[in-house]
């Protein structure tokens, strides 16, 4: 029997977090040009909530076209501080730069899911938190990176709270899941609404 439905990531955190909570799934990583796509929308003046779901549902798109009979999931996640979007950080010094002007400030996460079916969208969300950096030391962040890079390069805000990335926060606002990346207490409602799971 086929898995509940596809994860279309790479993501060993959402993979994992799906699996802890009971779920068959199976990751097939997207190719696509987020890249391009982050560039257009950003030009367009897209906001961050709708630039985080196109991703989903363009990452979900792909992988559904192939596999036509099964529900595939697509998720994205967005970090949005004053207005401006940052990505993954490309090196240790890049991940440095934004931390530190995040420094002391709040920021938001939105993490956008997308579920197809039948070639279409059926269900999507995009979770919210927010986050404040407390005003950690220059000592404190080059040791911080020293401990977690190239780990962090995974994460667009260049830390991971299930991990020492925590060190880095005085507020967290928000929920749990949809920080990793993931709104998976919507995602479980709705799939057992639908009977995909048992409810």
């Amino acid at each position: 029997m086929s898995p509940a439905f596809v994860l279309a990531s790479g993501s060993v955190i959402r993979a994992e977090m799906l699996r802890r909570a009971g779920l068959e799934v199976e990751a097939i990583p997207a190719r696509v040009d987020e890249e391009a796509i982050r560039t257009a929308m950003e030009a367009e003046g897209a906001p961050p909530r709708d630039l985080a779901d196109t991703l989903a549902e363009m990452k979900a798109r792909k992988i559904a076209e192939r596999l036509e009979g099964r529900m595939v999931l697509g998720c994205d996640q967005v970090l949005e501080e004053g207005g401006e979007v940052f990505a993954k950080p490309e090196s240790p010094e890049a991940a440095r730069e934004q931390l530190a002007r995040l420094r002391g400030k709040t920021h938001r996460l939105l993490s956008a899911a997308v579920l197809y079916e039948a070639g279409k969208p059926v269900w999507r969300h995009v979770g919210v938190a927010r986050l404040t950096m407390r005003r950690f030391s220059d000592t404190f962040l080059d040791d911080y990176l020293a401990h977690n890079w190239p780990s962090i390069g995974e994460s667009v805000g260049a830390y991971k709270l299930e991990e020492e990335g925590v060190r880095l926060m005085e507020r967290i606002e928000g929920d749990y899941f949809t920080i990793l990346g993931l709104p998976l207490i919507e995602l479980l409602g709705y799939l057992g609404r639908r009977g995909v799971i048992a409810a």
